[in-house]
Formats: C-alpha cells, sequence, structure tokens
C-alpha cells in the first residue's frame, strides 16, 4: 500500500481498525499458548508419553498446513472484516468441542478441538499479519507488525499464566499422587470450565466486530477478486520465508510446549507443575519485552540485520541448555520469589532462565520474517499470506521430534537440539534478505525474485 493511499483512509476508522486488529493478535496467542500447561493436564489425565503428549501442539498447528491456503482463497474473495468474524467463530466451535471433550473423556477429541480452533485462528492469522503491516506507511510496516506482536506475547503470556493457574490446580498433579477417576474428572471440569469462559467471551467479540465491521472494509485493502494461493509457490522469496516461518514457529513452539516439563525437573527449577507453569510466563513476558523494544530499534536498523542478531542469541540460549546436559545443580541456600513462586536458588537456575530467555529472542523473528518476505514477494499479497501461515505448519512438525529425542536421550536438554537447528536457517536468511529488491506491501506487487 502506498503512503498516499493509507493516509487518504485516514482518521479515526484507520486507528479503531488498527486497535480492533491488535486485539486479535492478543486473542489468538491467549488460545494457543493454553496449550503449554494443556499438555501438562492431557499428559497426566491420560497417562501419555512424551510422544503423545506433544500431539496436542501438533493437533493444533497441523491446522496451519491444512487451512491456510483455503483461507488465503476466502481472504481474497471475501475480505478482511468477513474473514475476521467466521475465524473468531471457529475458535468458539473448537471451544464447545473441549468442552464436549472433557464431558466424555476422551483424548482424540481433545485434539478434534484444538485442531477446530486453530482452523479459525489459521484465517485470522492470514488475514490479521498482511492487514496490520498495511495499515499506514510502507516502510512502517515491519515497526506495524513488530508492535501488535508485541501485544500477541502479552496475550501468550496470559495464556499460559492463566492455563498454569485454572488447569494445573488439582491435586493430581501433587508428587506421588494416584491417579483416581474423581481427580481424573476434577482437573477435566477444569478444562471445561477455562474453555466456556473463553467461548462466551469470544462471542461477545464477534458481535463488537459485527458493529464496526464497515470500518475494517474502509480501512484495509481492497479484495474481491479470488487469487489463487498457490501463486505464492511461484515467487522464490515467498518460499524462502516459508521455509523460515516454518522452522522458527516449530522452533519456538516445541521449546514453549516442553517448558514445564523441562523446568518442573529436580535438577533445574525443582517444582511443581502449577508452580513451574506460572514460570513459563516469563518466556513470554521476555517475547513481549524483545518485541516492543524491537518495535522502537526498527526504526533504526534493518529489520534483517536485527534478525541475524536475534537468531545468533536464540543459538547461544539452547546451546546453554545443551551443554548443561547431566549437569548436578549445587544448592545456592537461597530463595527468589518470581509472580508468587518462591524459586530455589541452585546452579540449575542457569540452563532454566537460558531456556526462558530463548523467548526474547524468538519476540522479532515471526513479524520480521514474515515482513521480509511480503516486501521480497513477487505473489499478490493473500496468496503470500496464505504460504507463509501455511507455514506455521512447523509447530506440529518439531515437537515430536523434540519428544522423540527426550524420549531416545532420557535427556529434556538434548531436545534443544532441534530447535537449534532451525535458528541457524533464521541466521542465513537474515543474510541473504539485502540482497534481493523490494515492493510496497500490496494485493498487485512488483519487483522481487
Amino acid at each position: 500500500m502506498s503512503e498516499s493511499s493509507s493516509t487518504a483512509k485516514g482518521g479515526s476508522g484507520l486507528v479503531l481498525a488498527v486497535v480492533y486488529v491488535t486485539a486479535l493478535f492478543f486473542i489468538w496467542a491467549f488460545v494457543t499458548n493454553l496449550l503449554d500447561p494443556l499438555l501438562k493436564a492431557m499428559k497426566t489425565v491420560f497417562t501419555l508419553n512424551n510422544v503423545e503428549a506433544n500431539l496436542t501442539g501438533s493437533a493444533f498447528f497441523i491446522a496451519y498446513g491444512v487451512m491456510s491456503f483455503p483461507s488465503a482463497a476466502f481472504l481474497s474473495k471475501f475480505g478482511y472484516a468477513k474473514s475476521v468474524i467466521l475465524g473468531l467463530g471457529g475458535i468458539v466451535a473448537g471451544c464447545l468441542i473441549a468442552i464436549l471433550a472433557a464431558k466424555i473423556q476422551t483424548y482424540p477429541v481433545f485434539l478434534v478441538a484444538l485442531f477446530t480452533m486453530a482452523s479459525g485462528v489459521t484465517l485470522l492469522q492470514v488475514a490479521a499479519n498482511p492487514l496490520i503491516a498495511s495499515l499506514g506507511a510502507a516502510k512502517d510496516s515491519a515497526f506495524r507488525l513488530n508492535l501488535s506482536q508485541a501485544f500477541n506475547s502479552l496475550g501468550a503470556a496470559a495464556g499460559m499464566y492463566f492455563g498454569a493457574q485454572f488447569l494445573l490446580g488439582g491435586e493430581i498433579f501433587k508428587e506421588n499422587v494416584v491417579v483416581t477417576e474423581p481427580l481424573r474428572l476434577e482437573t477435566l471440569s477444569f478444562v471445561s470450565n477455562v474453555y466456556l469462559l473463553i467461548a462466551v467471551s469470544l462471542a461477545v467479540f464477534i458481535g463488537m466486530i459485527w458493529l464496526i465491521r464497515q470500518k475494517i472494509v474502509d480501512a484495509a485493502p481492497k479484495m474481491g477478486t479470488l487469487v489463487s494461493p498457490f501463486t505464492a509457490l511461484t515467487s522464490k522469496w515467498a518460499n524462502l520465508g516459508a521455509i523460515g516461518i516454518f522452522l522458527y514457529v516449530g522452533a519456538e513452539v516445541a521449546i514453549s510446549l516442553n517448558l514445564l516439563l523441562f523446568l518442573e525437573q529436580k535438577n533445574i527449577f525443582a517444582l511443581g507443575a502449577q508452580e513451574a507453569g506460572k514460570l513459563i510466563t516469563f518466556y513470554m513476558l521476555f517475547a513481549m519485552i524483545g518485541r516492543f523494544a524491537g518495535s522502537a530499534m526498527l526504526k533504526f536498523v534493518k529489520g534483517y540485520i536485527l534478525l541475524g542478531i536475534f537468531a545468533v542469541g536464540a543459538m547461544a540460549m539452547c546451546l546453554v541448555v545443551i551443554f548443561s546436559n547431566g549437569l548436578v545443580p549445587t544448592n545456592l541456600n537461597s530463595t527468589i520469589n518470581l509472580l508468587g513462586v518462591d524459586l530455589p536458588l541452585t546452579t540449575g537456575v542457569i540452563p532454566g532462565f537460558a531456556a526462558l530467555l530463548v523467548g526474547l529472542f524468538n519476540s522479532i523473528m515471526f513479524p520480521t520474517i514474515f515482513t521480509l518476505t511480503l516486501e521480497r514477494s513477487t505473489a499478490p499479497t493473500s496468496a503470500t499470506s496464505g504460504l507463509l501461515v501455511l507455514a506455521i505448519v512447523g509447530g506440529a512438525a518439531l515437537p515430536p521430534i523434540f519428544g522423540a529425542i527426550t524420549d531416545a536421550t532420557g535427556s529434556r536438554n538434548l531436545g534443544f537440539i532441534a530447535p537449534l537447528l532451525c535458528y541457524v536457517y533464521v541466521l542465513w536468511f537474515a543474510f541473504v534478505a539485502p540482497k534481493a529488491p523490494t515492493h510496497a506491501i500490496e494485493e498487485g506487487v512488483s519487483g522481487g525474485h
């Protein structure tokens, strides 16, 4: 979109559209990051191994692989407002299926619920990422997307803390407790109540979106012509960016899903499930800090330079965790209170906080890879966005690999080898990005190669 066209839209309609779209980033992050405590709950209630438990992530993120191209086609034909409403409706439908799964106590139905929720989130992502990038001056697209992603991180942190508080509070999570039917029912009732609350809240938000849908239509880039999402496959940079998104999201989700299980270990934080679950909030709080700071830095630093620096930081944190494998922690005879949790201080906090700090370095990766790709792709924006959101399916592929490494080696530290290799590609992408010509983010594009 040119600066003149964005200015022409201007006014309160543009501001209101930005506010509502930014709220969407918070919403889908909140829903997505309930997965972390939910994995622990499902693993405990249904006595799953690491690979089976990680299917919660796979069921959610595989929806990106299945639904992204249909979502891109829907966006190109029906526009942003209808895409947002349908996406939110998909999340509500998934919440209702989760409530049913809790009632009938069936793990596979939970996986169907997560797939349904993620299908709605996929449509939101396909629409919201290019929408927020295009609402304003082209030169500030990476800044706007990083700023909205900062609220995404806030939603993620809120989802993690909320999930730990309300999904992991039962007696079933106490050490050496025998899993009985009453304890299972209690935990599943917690799950049911959480998703009922989300469904009701989103139903209200859908009503609010409906009331201001015309303002979104007026502020958004004009659509209305069905575009084949497969056209993105003809663009070199759309494909390179999709690989980057696939590996980055895979790394982030693999770490996030396994972080609670990693931190609660005796040689790391030595905490109960609920306490460790509260502390994984720092993973996304660090990401939020990084995105707010990154948004400011992108006013002065090229996106690909910042991306390269953060990729190196993420690799360094993974290496700290990996080389801490087999660490016998030294007790420092002290504690520190974080988020209401008394954390015993041992040398195990070093790999523990290294894992949490990966969130800081993850912070600007998704929005920066996204905008660097949109600016270089020769395919229409809706098609490129569809391909990039499809690549979020990496969140389904990497967690089982992380779990398989953990099961094979008996070490959660060594599971971090999988995300480490993903960050190597992100670093390479940052290195080659400045060599490509760029263009404004809009449905009809020119330039790139």
